[in-house]
């Protein structure tokens, strides 16, 4: 019996597959989407103190490679994704979810964190450091020492599980400092990779940027992202402590991405570019191509093969 199952912050998922933060997880309506196909969970958008309306449109350019992107955090504020996730809690009590957060200051976070805290919120949360495109406000994620009085100030407020979403690093001393750095706090999860940021992509016809917001400047998702996703799983799975597990984010379109992803180290795997290009039903897609490529090669868990990359001697 090939199983897609997986077990992350010790809470057990059908699926190894779901969505990324900030793909098909902006109201009920698209949450609801992804409840009803074949993801293992959900993770909402990434929620803020108030909410957002996010950059000018256009914002989002779908390209034969990916995705550019400038969105600017849209969403619709953490009280709503915390009161949809707790009618989901008590009709479907068997499923675990994600809470994706992001202050803009310690201060916002420790409210974030004070709001689920003090809720019947029983999942998981995802703060995310990343965030490449918010206009005049850097990626968190590359300061390793704000990094470190954040996780600090976190763990001394808040008890649940608990993990971070990264940028892509693109040093190994750098994934060497990052990994120190976490090492040192109780985290379930390290989320690699956000968007590569600040990219542009350029219309050639009309001479011009592709997107409206930052002059054209967005974080890079799809095809362009798997290769630096991969290595940063693979990195940070090499240098964290084993009770830090990795969820694999960046360019998965099909089964064979997932299964890299998983060989790289990961637990899970999001899936953000393609989902918003084929819908819910791509989680169907790329399970059955991933069991088939488990099949082939005699995998019946993830476990058989996760984070068993072989080296050319």
């Amino acid at each position: 019996m090939i199983s897609t199952k997986t077990t992350l912050a010790g809470i057990h998922f059908d699926n190894c597959l779901m969505n990324a933060a900030g793909v098909y997880c902006y109201d009920a309506s698209e949450l609801n989407q992804i409840q009803n196909s074949m993801a293992g969970t959900f993770v909402t958008k990434t929620g803020t103190v108030t909410p957002r309306t996010g950059n000018q449109v256009p914002r989002y350019r779908a390209t034969h490679l990916g995705s550019i992107n400038s969105m600017g955090l849209p969403n619709k504020g953490l009280q709503y994704y915390m009161d949809y996730i707790s009618q989901q809690q008590k009709a479907v009590p068997h499923k675990t979810y994600f809470q994706s957060i992001a202050g803009f200051n310690l201060a916002e976070d420790e409210y974030l964190l004070a709001q689920i805290q003090a809720s019947d919120f029983t999942g998981v949360v995802e703060l995310n450091l990343s965030c490449p495109n918010v206009p005049g406000k850097p990626q968190i994620g590359y300061d390793f020492e704000t990094v470190e009085k954040i996780l600090t100030r976190v763990f001394e407020v808040y008890r649940g599980p608990l993990g971070i979403k990264l940028p892509p690093y693109f040093d190994i001393v750098h994934f060497d400092q990052m990994a120190t750095i976490l090492n040192q706090f109780p985290l379930a999860f390290v989320n690699s990779v956000n968007s590569i940021g600040n990219g542009l992509i350029i219309d050639s016809l009309s001479e011009r940027v592709t997107i409206k917001p930052k002059h054209g400047f967005g974080g890079i998702g799809g095809d362009y992202l798997k290769p630096t996703a991969l290595a940063n799983v693979h990195a940070f799975y090499q240098r964290l402590k084993p009770s830090i597990q990795i969820i694999g984010t960046g360019g998965i379109k099909s089964g064979q991405d997932a299964f890299e992803h998983i060989l790289c180290g990961a637990s899970m795997v999001q899936v953000g570019t393609a989902l918003h290009a084929e819908g819910p039903q791509i989680f169907a897609r790329l399970t059955a191509e991933l069991k088939t490529i488990m099949y082939q090669k005699g995998y019946t868990t993830l476990t058989d093969f996760r984070g068993k990359l072989n080296y050319l001697d």
